[in-house]
């Protein structure tokens, strides 16, 4: 982003690279960790504008700095991510087990795997259950029922797998 916007790249890279370091742990807890970081940062002369960043990637400080919002924006990219923070890591693993769940519960269906951090759901079909024409609606209807009775981000793609392997032996 940095580089788009024709500032250090270097710089921004590494004020990505540190802007979470005051939450090693420290003296003095009741200080949040972007100013803890900043202090640090500073302590080791580390440049003011990466400094900036570090400190003021939560608001807790001004952004002085061009850099400052792209640390910020690149935080909360990265944080928005599924199962990227501890305390959704459960919901999210809760989230991918409902997605197969709720194909699973389809009859003909065999297996089912949440995929690609549950933006994919894969459903195996039985062949001899389940029509082409069958896996076609209940492709369908499996992304109309996440859509209507699931919360989740961005979107879903819902792939229904059909085969048929017919096999010989030549003797």
């Amino acid at each position: 982003m940095a580089a788009e916007l024709g500032l250090n790249a270097k710089m921004a890279k590494r004020a990505g690279l540190l802007h979470d370091i005051g939450k090693v742990p420290d003296d003095n807890p009741e200080l949040p960790h972007a100013i803890l970081g900043m202090q640090l940062a500073e302590k080791y002369k580390e440049h003011p504008e990466i400094c900036n960043a570090i400190g003021a990637h939560h608001d807790e400080i001004e952004m002085t700095s061009m850099i400052s919002p792209i640390i910020q924006a690149c935080d909360a990219i990265s944080g928005a991510r599924p199962g990227a923070r501890r305390e959704v890591v459960e919901s999210y693993i809760k989230r991918l087990k409902e997605l197969e769940e709720l194909a699973l519960s389809y009859p003909g269906v065999e297996k089912t795997f949440a995929i690609q951090a549950g933006r994919e759901l894969r459903v195996v079909v039985e062949s001899e259950r389940v029509t082409d024409q069958q896996a076609e609606l209940l492709a369908a209807d499996i992304s109309n029922r996440i859509q209507t009775e699931m919360t989740y981000p961005g979107q879903i793609k819902v792939t229904v797998i059909r085969e048929t392997r017919s096999v010989s032996f030549a003797k």
